[in-house]
């Protein structure tokens, strides 16, 4: 089915721009990976280590653990005891004794009840397991401390995609400034109070770094949620949503600031994604969205 590529895709796009950076910092992320009898859709090894500035580089050497982190992403139509269990051995045979194991689980029909015991009664607390079906939209974890992290992360109903937009930041903050320097000068005329020196103009662009920024968030942050049903569109604070069984084509369109937008065609209207500002791919997302209206 599709919709397993589609969430396959958006899986590797979130690994890639780091949004399981709670889970781990992941290095190398590989495609189509064997690992026994099975081909793992997408296989990413990682660690806990920091990469932030010095202290933290510094504390996370000596204090964090220095655990090898393997996460694997794995769909298939159904899937029943035996298979899930030969998986499981498979993973534990490939990597060391105290590695950690984050099995990620998508399959097209809903989940046994067999199967879904096995994953929730899994008994090696270094493989946490987090699997979800398509047909009946239902869950199922380990209830291991490392199965509650992954269903909490992965989010494997939907995926969400958002990148810091400097030039509009740097809008909200110049507006912010330019109106506290004008309430400095009128201070200064009104009041006979010397208000415009270096010590306020520093005060100035400090607060404006914090208010541009509440600006930007509620003016131009771009948001975009994807999932196989449709999307949800979060500008500021105008909330789109769609359905891809509203639409009937999907176009590549470049604004004329050049921004690259996914145009959706409906009967009654069009409606734009703007991919760019949300950091996406325009190929993959392209090719998943066009194959979603196909299939309606």
């Amino acid at each position: 089915m599709y919709e397993l590529k589609f969430i396959t895709d958006m899986i590797e796009e979130r690994l890639a721009k780091g949004k399981l950076r709670w889970l781990a910092n992941f290095k190398e992320i590989r495609r189509d990976y064997p690992i026994g009898e099975f081909i793992i859709q997408i296989y990413a090894t990682g660690g806990l280590e920091e990469k932030g500035f010095f202290l933290s580089r510094v504390f996370s050497t000596l204090v964090t653990p220095k655990y090898k982190i393997h996460f694997l992403f794995y769909t298939s139509t159904e899937m029943n005891v035996k298979i899930f269990r030969k998986l499981v051995v498979a993973c534990k045979n490939k990597f060391r004794g105290d590695d950690w194991i984050l099995l990620g689980l998508v399959q097209s029909r809903p989940i046994g009840k067999d199967v879904k015991d096995a994953i929730e009664n899994i008994a090696d607390k270094r493989v946490g397991v987090t699997s979800y079906s398509l047909a009946s939209r239902e869950t199922a974890t380990s209830k291991n401390v490392l199965g509650k992290a992954l269903q909490k992360q992965l989010r494997l109903t939907e995926a969400k995609f958002e990148v810091f937009d400097l030039p509009n930041y740097l809008k909200s903050f110049t507006i912010i400034f330019f109106l506290g320097i004008l309430v400095l000068i009128a201070i200064t005329f009104l009041g006979n109070v010397p208000a415009v020196h270096p010590v306020t103009i520093l005060i100035m662009i400090l607060l404006s770094l914090v208010l541009g920024h509440q600006l930007y968030k509620t003016h131009y942050r771009t948001t975009l949620t994807l999932n196989n049903k449709g999307f949800e569109l979060q500008e500021g604070k105008n909330l789109t949503q769609g359905k891809w069984s509203d639409f009937n084509d999907v176009t590549i369109y470049v604004t004329p600031k050049n921004e690259t937008c996914l145009r959706l065609y409906s009967k009654e209207e069009t409606l734009d994604l703007p991919i760019s500002r949300a950091g996406l791919s325009r190929k993959e997302v392209y090719d998943a969205i066009r194959e979603l209206i196909k299939k309606k």
